[in-house]
C-alpha cells in the first residue's frame, strides 16, 4: 500500500508516518511539504491513503483534495487538519475527502478513520456527526465565504494573516494581479472592503488561528 503524507510540520509528517507503519508494516511512504512537491507526487504515482493538511505553503489543501480525485480518483484522502471541523469539513467533503479529522484527535481515532476510507466508507467525527444531524432540522443558513472557491478562500485567509498581494502572488506563482482580482472578488462576495474587515470576518468564523 502506497500512503502519502502532505504536511509542512516535518515533525508530524514522522509522527503519522511510525502510526501508520505499526497499522501497516508494509506500507510505503511519500512526503511532501509543499503543495508543488505534492503535486508531483500525487501525479507521478498511484496512492491508495493521501493524508493532507488544509493550511500548506505553496498553495491550499483543499486544491489538492480536487487533484487528487481528479488523478487518482481510487485514493481516499482523509484530511488532517489544525482547523475546525464545522468551517472546512463540509467543504472538504463536496471537494472529494474520504474523512476529517482535527489535529487534537487522538491516535486511536485516527487509525479507525483511516480503516475506514480504505474501505471504503466516509469518516466524521462523532461531534461533527452531531452538529451536522442537529442542522437537518433547522432551515439552511449559509455563511458568506461558503459561496467563496476553494483558491478565493485561500487568498482570503492569506489576507487576514497580514501577506501583501505580492507575497501571495509568489506564494501561487501567479501574477500580483491575478491575486488583486481574487481579492475584489472576496470582497464582493462577503460584502467588505478594506484588509481590516476581511481579516475580522476571517477571525469571527475561524478562517484562520
Amino acid at each position: 500500500m502506497r500512503i502519502l503524507l502532505v504536511d509542512d510540520h516535518e515533525i508530524v509528517r514522522r509522527g503519522l508516518k511510525q502510526l501508520l507503519a505499526e497499522e501497516y508494516p508494509r506500507a510505503v511512504f511519500g512526503e511532501a511539504a509543499r503543495v508543488p512537491a505534492a503535486r508531483a507526487l500525487i501525479a507521478g504515482k498511484d496512492w491508495q491513503l493521501v493524508l493532507l493538511d488544509i493550511n500548506l505553503p505553496g498553495g491550499s489543501g483543499l486544491d489538492l483534495v480536487e487533484e487528487v480525485r481528479r488523478l487518482r480518483p481510487a485514493a481516499a484522502v482523509l484530511v488532517l487538519s489544525s482547523y475546525p471541523e464545522e468551517e472546512f469539513a463540509v467543504r472538504a467533503f463536496k471537494l472529494g475527502a474520504a474523512g476529517y479529522l482535527t489535529k487534537a484527535s487522538v491516535a486511536d481515532e485516527m487509525l479507525t478513520a483511516v480503516r475506514k476510507v480504505l474501505a471504503g466508507g466516509k469518516y466524521v467525527s462523532a461531534a461533527l456527526a452531531e452538529r451536522l444531524a442537529a442542522a437537518l432540522g433547522r432551515p439552511a443558513e449559509q455563511a458568506a465565504h461558503e459561496a467563496l472557491s476553494p483558491r478565493e478562500l485561500e487568498v482570503l485567509r492569506l489576507v487576514a494573516t497580514g501577506r501583501t498581494i505580492k507575497a501571495i502572488a509568489a506564494g501561487f506563482s501567479l501574477s500580483e494581479k491575478t491575486i488583486a482580482t481574487y481579492r475584489a472578488r472576496i470582497a464582493a462576495k462577503l460584502g467588505l472592503s478594506t484588509n481590516v474587515e476581511l481579516a475580522r470576518y476571517a477571525l469571527q468564523h475561524r478562517l484562520v488561528d
